[in-house]
């Protein structure tokens, strides 16, 4: 799913990103906070320092002090926070070592404190601060150290880790949202593309017209230049059908009057074996016209308003010796729109009318309707119907209901073929008048 889908692809690999990033930064900062209150801790030691130096002193060698510290944690064996002096001639500690010792100093400095850490007594890790001073001009250094047990910042340092997780959590509810935004906006253009290709799948002629960003310009120029070749494509297929018809029309009419001699000379079989080849030429001619029509429909898909053009092509069966008898009735929506050019719509529903027209007892109804997007035409006829066995058959190409007729069996099929061609569809039913109803749709997706 995400392999198929650029917007999740950018979603999925934004959250981890940041995913990523805000795991580094809980680290990162968990590390900086614990610097920061061994800091803290240093700082403290160092100033429970003062008050043992004051009351500091040194004869001979040996240490001694006049008042102990103050913090009562001094005075609590084991309790996390010591201190311990040590010269030549002896050392003093705190309570809170009980019978343990600090840690030897190690090259203690001599102008400023030292921290490092050590493994201490009763099993803790502690944080040592450590000086060597001389009390008196002339008397032997004195080392002073404090500790801290850095076990006891650990419940600091947890409840630090889960606050700065829920918060980062919520950072990360935040920065998803804001990429999906961000996503959201940057394949805004590539939507309005889509709309535009549909458009250029509707109207060969029709180009990207939108000013879309310098990143999508190879683009969009890439498919106007793929456009241009596509409309030279129709434009040439279109031309060389007919030139076809054209080119074939003198030929046939030809072997249509070479036809009419042999029937005035007496040759009937003759006549009627050239009439047979000159109708099943014309029958091929007509049909690959008809898939050449089919196919430019395909790529072009302009549109025609349906109503004016219904009414035009009844003017013209009704002049006709089939139309003469018949009582048509044309009646719907102006804004119904056929997804066709005008020669191409004509081409569909002419085949259509001349069927009802030949088969109808006395009336022939269209009616053309736009609603909520879909457009419908219908024609219907009161002749004699067909039975619901013989739909599918009417539509296929070659087949011919009416052996009586004089035509090749191939208008219903046109017919079914452009109308599929465009998205619709086209279907046979029984009709309000008695007969016949042919059906054309097309939902709002295919136009």
């Amino acid at each position: 799913m995400i392999r198929n889908s650029l917007r999740l692809r950018l979603l999925v690999g934004a959250a981890v990103a940041i995913a990523v990033a805000l795991a580094i930064a809980w680290g990162a900062m968990g590390w900086v906070f614990d610097r920061h209150i061994e800091r803290r801790v240093q700082a403290e030691l160092t100033t429970q320092a003062v008050p043992l130096l004051a009351g500091l002193s040194a004869a001979g060698g040996v240490p001694a002090l006049d008042e102990e510290p103050a913090d009562p944690r001094f005075g609590v064996p084991a309790s996390g926070l010591y201190w311990q002096v040590y010269a030549t001639k002896g050392q003093l500690r705190s309570r809170s070592l009980w019978d343990s010792r600090l840690p030897a100093a190690m090259n203690p400095p001599t102008d400023d404190w030292g921290a490092r850490q050590a493994a201490g007594p009763f099993g803790q890790q502690l944080l040592l601060v450590e000086r060597k001073v001389r009390l008196e001009p002339g008397q032997p250094h004195v080392t002073i150290q404090l500790a801290y047990d850095l076990a006891r910042l650990a419940p600091a340092q947890r409840e630090f880790g889960r606050e700065m997780a829920l918060f980062l959590v919520i950072l990360w509810v935040v920065l998803a949202i804001a990429a999906w935004v961000q996503v959201t906006l940057g394949l805004r253009p590539l939507a309005s593309v889509e709309g535009e290709v549909r458009r250029l799948r509707r109207d060969a002629s029709a180009r990207l017209a939108g000013t879309y960003p310098r990143e999508l310009r190879p683009l969009t120029e890439a498919i106007d230049a793929l456009a241009g070749a596509r409309e030279a494509d129709v434009t040439r297929a279109r031309r060389r059908a007919a030139d076809l018809a054209h080119g074939l029309k003198t030929p046939l009419a030809a072997l249509a009057a070479q036809s009419a001699r042999a029937r005035e000379a007496g040759a009937d079989a003759a006549a009627d074996g050239l009439d047979t080849a000159i109708a099943a030429v014309r029958g091929a001619v007509d049909g690959e016209l008809a898939r050449t029509r089919i196919g430019l429909v395909q790529n072009e898909g302009r549109a025609t308003p349906a109503l004016p053009l219904a009414e035009r092509l009844v003017q013209v069966i009704e002049a006709t010796e089939a139309g003469e008898r018949i009582a048509f009735s044309v009646e719907g929506s102006a804004e119904a729109m056929l997804p066709f050019a005008g020669d191409d719509a004509a081409e569909l529903l002419g085949p259509l009318l001349e069927n009802a027209a030949r088969h109808a007892h006395r009336r022939v109804v269209v009616t053309v309707r736009a609603d909520a997007g879909e457009t419908l035409v219908s024609v219907s006829d009161d002749g004699p119907g067909l039975d619901a066995a013989r739909h599918g058959d009417a539509v296929l190409r070659g087949a011919r209901l009416d052996l009586a007729g004089d035509g090749h069996g191939l208008g219903l099929a046109i017919a079914r073929e452009l109308a599929e061609a465009s998205g619709g569809m086209l279907e046979l039913r029984p009709g309000p008048l008695g007969g016949l109803e042919v059906r054309l749709s097309w939902s709002p997706q295919s136009s």
